[in-house]
């Protein structure tokens, strides 16, 4: 991949001026239709509309040969002093300052529509409209009338946190584990704002596969008396990925951590990873004194070498060994009632087994059972409650269903998970603690966990049969790394990138949905017609757009009065509360659902789902996901969960708002013009700083001179990037954003993570070879193999040739 090319200036005679224009009317491109959503945006029309003015004063001059991968386009177009009389006289006053157009935007500067002032471009609106009907309305507060609040006010944010503990009997300190390899001490005082840090061994884990580094911590139950520290993490060892659980000590009881003096670290064991993911990674004291260890399947999909029915092998079960006591030629002893101590076949540290990747489990401070979330293939999450010796039943399960085989799998002597819920509730589980506080009772003994992909938190409750269910409690701030509990039974949720920890308290008031129950109640559409936007709504369309199995989409974001957007350092949009963006999808004629994504006032992100009536005269709020067919086509409407699995933290929650979707054109129906969206938004104040002069844009997929690289990468970036990228929710480790480097995106030659699909020798991207390209496969696939695995039944040929294309002409890795 090239460097970012910056276009330089020159001039141009009124001569030459001339005859370029008219050699650029007749190769302009056409503008390109929403390539990607099945036809062109209501937006996306009239691009190139010159008006009676435009004659050949009006310069365009377009830059058809780059081919890299993020061009940097300047939007102001000729703002030298281009006077047009509107009777084609060249007064001989053309002075180009250089600034060049890129036609990967197809921004045709001779769009005028009789607003020509001669200085300067044309811009969609002349102020930002005033906003007194569409903002956030109240959020939700779930149905056990419980909220998180945050727990330390001053806080500062840490780096992807994988665990918070504090130290047996004290309530003094949190301890927050990064997953760089990092543990920030930080003072229970209800700021959080003194800060030390307790260990550093960055430089010896790897953290870089996105399920690897420093993952689990647990203090010693005597760690006032001998300071002991339990750490499990990755490192490369000889080449390859390992997981360590080792000892260490803090001489002076909880200040920092001895990393450094020769023996300050006591391996009890290492055990090597065959793929980059699934590193289970919880270690954590039983009442019993025991420490108890979570390592997953080892990776990849499917388990394909059947490691979590291995018996003699370590992975993808819950260890239990004895560290207070030293073995035969182990820094650890095997406790004599460990299920299998003696039985041939089966290694003696095994506590149990058949586990895919529990992340994260916990004893019941008042039972000593063991809770534990274990991470779904593709179906189902799951909650087991761990017994001595049982058998969880990976790869042969996955959760109550079959997996391997598929059907008539054999049964006998597997332990059935107390829970499972679909990818349509959430994407990978993150297990909590059982409730043991005082502040709300009606919690007390129910195990909270949550899911990071969706951000929601639920407790297990039993219904009258005794039949475990979920009870909704809230939607946390972002997606959750961990959970946490204090020395009085309190729990906490703790977000993974910021790393802020949130309490979990009683409202103090009876739950209310306070989702207007219609279209038209949210204020957002003009009164009396839902086809038109309210005012102050703003429409919006991007360069490369989400597959939407064919629908056309009309897109719009409100933001209140007086608020301004920021623009994160990656180009994401970062929108304040009180944020409404708006998305509507039509099928041929017939308007089929709009979806509403909220910043409500806490800033919290959610999603909502209206279905229209047959009439279109309105649409109706719904209360879960569900499917309906129109003519001969299924349409999937999303849940609330199911909205987060996407609009995830990692990527920002706006998908597409970003300066390289919206460098492009736009017709504002308010004024009738065409202008670049960015230009029109930092002109009339929506943008809290000024945009920088030079801005990226995305290839489009159909018109520009693009290469088959340029516009594949381009489509990864709008379809799969949310997901696939550091710290997101998608399985392995692919970054899949467009500003990242070929090298670094962990496709090519890479080693398939979530199963080979059958076939033999895939890769995620093989060059030349889409056949055998799990990249490709997936999303030819409809079934549980997908890609993208929700809200679409039908594949995306112009999407699935782009990616085609750009596979087969690969000749090597870059």
């Amino acid at each position: 991949m090239r460097s970012p090319l910056y276009l330089r200036g020159f001039s141009l005679s009124p001569a030459l001026a001339t005859l370029a224009a008219a050699l650029l009317a007749c190769s302009q491109p056409p503008a390109p239709a929403d390539g990607g959503d099945g036809g062109a945006d209501r937006s996306d029309i009239a691009v190139d509309r010159p008006s009676s003015d435009d004659v050949t004063t009006d310069i365009s001059v377009t830059d058809t040969g780059i081919e890299d991968s993020m061009v940097p386009v300047d939007s102001t177009v000729d703002t030298g002093v281009a006077t047009d009389t509107g009777v084609a006289t060249d007064t001989g006053v053309v002075t180009d300052t250089g600034v060049v157009t890129d036609t990967g935007v197809v921004t045709d500067t001779g769009v005028d529509t009789g607003r020509d002032t001669g200085v300067g471009p044309v811009f969609g609106l002349d102020s930002r409209p005033t906003n007194t009907t569409c903002r956030a309305f109240a959020r939700p507060t779930g149905t056990a009338g419980v909220r998180a609040d945050r727990a330390l006010t001053m806080q500062p944010n840490f780096s992807n946190v994988t665990e918070v503990q504090q130290r047996p009997g004290n309530n003094a300190f949190w301890y927050f584990v990064e997953k760089v390899g990092r543990i920030r001490r930080v003072a229970n005082d209800g700021m959080g704002n003194t800060v030390t840090t307790f260990a550093d061994i960055s430089a010896r884990v790897n953290s870089t596969p996105n399920e690897a580094g420093l993952l689990g911590l647990a203090f010693h139950p005597d760690f006032a008396m001998n300071g002991q520290v339990f750490l499990h993490y990755n490192r490369t060892f000889m080449g390859r990925l390992q997981t360590v659980v080792s000892r260490f000590v803090s001489p002076d009881r909880g200040g920092m951590l001895d990393t450094t003096s020769m023996g300050h670290e006591t391996i009890l064991f290492t055990v090597d990873q065959p793929f980059d993911n699934h590193n289970g990674g919880k270690i954590a004291f039983g009442p019993d004194r025991m420490l108890y260890i979570s390592l997953g399947d080892g990776g990849s999909g499917g388990d394909p070498m059947n490691f979590a029915q291995n018996t003699n092998s370590l992975l993808g079960k819950i260890l239990r060994i004895d560290v207070n006591r030293t073995g035969m030629g182990t820094p650890y002893a095997i406790p004599m009632d460990n299920p299998f101590v003696g039985r041939a076949g089966f290694r003696p540290e095994i506590f149990a087994y058949g586990l895919r990747n529990a992340w994260k489990f916990a004893f019941d401070t008042r039972t000593g059972d063991i809770w534990a979330g274990d991470v779904g293939q593709g179906a189902l999450e799951e909650i087991d409650v761990i017994r001595s010796g049982g058998n969880y039943g990976w790869r042969i399960m996955e959760g109550t269903r079959c997996f391997n085989p598929g059907t008539g799998c054999n049964m006998s002597g597997l332990q059935l998970p107390v829970l499972t819920y679909p990818r349509s509730d959430g994407v990978s589980i993150t297990g909590g603690y059982v409730y043991r506080g005082s502040a709300i009772p009606s919690l007390q003994g129910r195990y909270i966990f949550g899911d990071f992909g969706t951000s929601r938190v639920w407790a297990v409750q039993y219904d009258a049969m005794g039949v475990a269910t979920k009870q909704d409690l809230f939607t946390a701030a972002r997606g959750m790394g961990t959970f946490a509990q204090d020395q009085n039974g309190e729990v906490y949720v703790v977000t993974y990138g910021d790393g802020l920890m949130y309490r979990i308290n009683p409202t103090g008031t009876p739950p209310m949905d306070t989702v207007p129950r219609t279209l038209s109640a949210t204020g957002c559409f003009a009164a009396g017609d839902i086809t038109r936007p309210a005012a102050g709504v703003i429409p919006y369309t991007v360069n490369a757009a989400l597959w939407s199995d064919g629908a056309l989409k009309d897109r719009y974001f409100a933001i209140p009065d007086g608020s301004r957007i920021t623009v994160n350092a990656d180009g994401d949009f970062d929108f304040p509360n009180g944020t409404v963006l708006i998305k509507t999808f039509t099928l041929g004629a017939q308007r089929v659902e709009t979806r509403l994504f909220v910043r409500h006032m806490d800033g919290v992100w959610a999603g909502y789902t209206y279905a229209y009536n047959a009439a279109g005269t309105d649409a109706d709020l719904l209360q879960a996901g569900e499917t309906r067919t129109f003519g001969m086509q299924s349409w999937s409407y999303p849940s609330r969960s199911e909205c987060l699995t996407c609009h995830t933290s990692a990527a920002g929650f706006s998908l597409g708002l970003e300066l390289a979707q919206l460098n492009g054109p736009q017709l504002y129906p308010s004024t009738g013009r065409t202008a670049n969206q960015l230009d029109t938004l930092d002109r009339v104040g929506y943008f809290a700083a000024a945009l920088p002069a030079t801005r990226p844009a995305l290839p489009t997929y159909t018109g520009g001179t693009f290469t088959a690289t340029e516009r594949a990468r381009s489509y990864l970036h709008s379809n799969c990037s949310s997901c696939h990228r550091p710290g997101s929710t998608g399985r392995g480790n692919m970054d899949l954003r467009y500003a990242t480097a070929s090298a670094m995106t962990n496709t090519c030659n890479a080693m398939v993570s979530q199963g080979d699909l059958g076939v033999t020798g895939a890769r995620v991207v093989l060059p030349g070879d889409p056949a055998r390209s799990a990249l490709s496969l997936r999303m030819h696939r409809l079934d549980a193999s997908r890609m993208p695995p929700l809200a679409s039944r039908i594949v995306d040929t112009q999407g699935t040739m782009l990616v085609d294309n750009w596979i087969r002409g690969l000749t090597a890795c870059p």
